[in-house]
């Protein structure tokens, strides 16, 4: 029987001793006493601490757990393992559902870097120039943005939701390096990109990922497209996190350089013992904020609950629906609740 432990210390045998991960174990037990208790499921994204993993129900990507959630159907609580965007987005899709979020300081620099009036202020300014204008919006954004928008995408739909849209010009918001991606890929569109990126995604260089390549030969590099140009240009390919995995699984290579957030690694180590995964990444202090001890205090005190108001939940919501209307694949999935409201 493989421990927490044996897992565990295939990462970093340093920091996760025997004596480190024991306590982890009570916790865990605890929690999935609580999730009983109070009828909740637990998702938790990709870049979570590893030991997240092991009380999660479902993991997965940005677009994965959006879906996820608006699945979860006999669960009275969500518990959302993640950073604040990510929860309020369960919440965008289940509004009738408690949705948790285990620590507050779980922000997202990205997300910071747009808001809805300046998004509205920026659409109408364009306007003028682009009457056609729409606004595509990645999800890693605020409700108050996401309710601003003509669609949502996430980084794997990003290029076929603008390709898809009717408009020839389109403000990307808040990535900009998610944008310059889109452009290449749909160059018969105007991409005007709004000025965030991503501080985890856009400090990865391509003398790191260099490095790599030429010490282990015939090794794979998996890139997300929220880094910059010139280290997507190194790529083997360009994918999410879960195009990643799925990638990963499905190849014959034994080798592979997976450039995002380190959580990815831990979590392609931990499923996919018989391959060798290496890093040129950097740690997220967002998404490594939420620990054991918090979803154990969360679902104790039941907090901190994730509201959001309806006029803004209704048209975020559309949006998101919109992007699944756009890339059609994953429709029958997007079961979202009926509302008065929305319609």
């Amino acid at each position: 029987m493989t421990t927490l432990y044996d897992k565990l210390k295939v990462l970093d045998p340093e920091y996760y001793t025997a004596e480190r991960v024991r306590p982890y174990e009570d916790t865990i037990a605890r929690i999935h006493k609580l999730k009983k208790e109070r009828n909740a499921v637990v998702l938790a994204h990709n870049y979570q601490r590893p030991e997240i993993f092991e009380i999660a129900d479902y993991t997965g990507d940005s677009l994965g757990l959006s879906l996820m959630a608006a699945d979860v159907r006999d669960a009275d609580v969500i518990v959302f393992c993640g950073v604040h965007f990510m929860a309020e987005t369960a919440k965008i899709v289940n509004p009738e559902k408690t949705v948790l979020l285990p620590n507050l300081a779980a922000g997202c620099s990205l997300a910071d870097t747009a808001t809805g009036p300046d998004v509205a202020a920026r659409k109408a300014e364009l306007k003028q120039t682009y009457p056609d204008l729409q606004v595509v919006t990645y999800v890693n954004t605020t409700a108050d943005v996401k309710a601003e928008s003509d669609a949502c995408c996430t980084s794997s739909n990003a290029v076929s939701v603008v390709r898809a849209m009717e408009s020839d010009h389109i403000l990307f918001v808040p990535d900009q390096n998610l944008a310059r991606h889109v452009a290449l890929n749909v160059p018969e569109k105007t991409i005007i990109a709004w000025d965030g990126f991503c501080y985890v995604h856009h400090q990865i260089t391509p003398e790191s990922v260099l490095a790599m390549r030429n010490q282990i030969p015939g090794i794979k590099i998996l890139v997300h497209p929220e880094c910059r140009d010139d280290v997507v240009a190194l790529a083997d390919a360009a994918l999410s996190t879960t195009g990643m995995i799925e990638y990963a699984q499905a190849s014959d290579a034994q080798n592979f350089l997976a450039v995002t957030e380190c959580g990815l690694s831990d979590m392609l180590q931990i499923n996919v013992p018989e391959k060798t995964f290496y890093r040129a990444c950097k740690i997220c202090r967002f998404m490594k904020a939420i620990s054991l001890d918090d979803v154990e205090q969360a679902l104790l005190g039941m907090k901190f609950e994730i509201e959001v108001d309806e006029p803004v939940r209704s048209r975020a919501r559309r949006a998101i629906e919109r992007m699944i209307d756009l890339t059609g694949s994953q429709r029958d999935n997007l079961a979202l609740p009926r509302n008065v409201a929305d319609e």
